[in-house]
């Protein structure tokens, strides 16, 4: 099958599809990305969907998500403009009538207070979501994946560790996250050893990056613990700010390669 993998930054996304045995990948993104790990088209993704999509067998697309994102919030961010672009993505993704995965973050889900109160209540994504820890992973990275074709998302373990202002921070760009777990004293700190694995707790020290939670991303060291333990290590620190994971996007494929499947055979 023909994958179309729209802002696709430096390929995450794409290479879960590539692990679960898509082989012909094409990524399109405005910005240059020479890490695409597949063949790469510059050019703005609405544009050459319309002129394009009909090509495709399926489609993948992670529109922009700092006008979604509860960073923006942040004093020295929320007076920017962004890119708000989820509702002429999916119109036109619906409009096509292939078989979608329209992904961002939590701040887009339907419903969600924010979208409301800026006037953005129709770019809420009825959507199922996905986390790290789902797959036995050490970050949590909440994605809301919204589709036209039907998927049940992994049991969701309780989360072992949670938030909280890094003494370390200086401007509050980044928290430290304290472990609930005997491996790290009152104040977080790692008592085995900064981006050791804990002994028992089976994850390495984590941070919080971007408005996402990953392995080391954000933090000047660690941020190097983040591609192993994402499966993306081509990546450099600001694409894997963003990064879908790819066993993400390898759990979705391969329940809509069972859709697919059932469909075929139900004609």
């Amino acid at each position: 099958m023909k994958l179309l993998d729209l802002f696709c930054g430096s390929g995450g996304a794409a290479y879960g599809y590539h692990l679960a045995g898509f082989t012909d990948i094409v990524g399109v993104d405005i910005h240059p990305m020479p890490r695409y790990p597949f063949q790469f088209i510059q050019e703005d993704a609405l544009s050459y969907l319309a002129e394009h999509g009909s090509e495709y067998d399926v489609i993948h697309a992670s529109p922009p998500c700092q006008a979604y994102s509860i960073m923006r919030n942040l004093p020295w961010l929320k007076d920017r403009d962004y890119s708000t672009l989820i509702l002429p993505t999916l119109e036109m993704l619906e409009g096509l009538g292939k078989p979608y995965v329209l992904e961002n973050v939590m701040g887009a889900r339907y419903g969600a207070k924010g979208l409301t109160e800026r006037g953005l209540a129709g770019h809420g994504l009825k959507a199922g979501w996905l986390c790290g820890q789902m797959f036995g992973l050490p970050f949590y990275r909440h994605r809301l994946f919204a589709t036209n074709w039907f998927w049940l998302a992994s049991g969701h373990p309780k989360h072992r560790i949670h938030a909280i202002p890094s003494p370390h921070d200086g401007g509050g760009t980044m928290n430290h996250v304290r472990p609930k777990d005997p491996f790290h004293d009152k104040n977080g700190k790692s008592i085995i050893g900064p981006g050791n694995l804990a002994k028992g707790a089976g994850m390495p020290r984590q941070y919080v990056g971007s408005g996402t939670q990953t392995v080391g991303v954000g933090h000047a060291k660690g941020w190097r613990l983040a591609p192993e333990a994402m499966g993306i290590d081509w990546m450099n620190r600001a694409e894997l700010n963003q990064a879908v994971p790819p066993a993400y996007t390898e759990y979705l494929a391969g329940c809509l390669m069972k859709e697919l499947g059932v469909r075929k055979a139900a004609t």
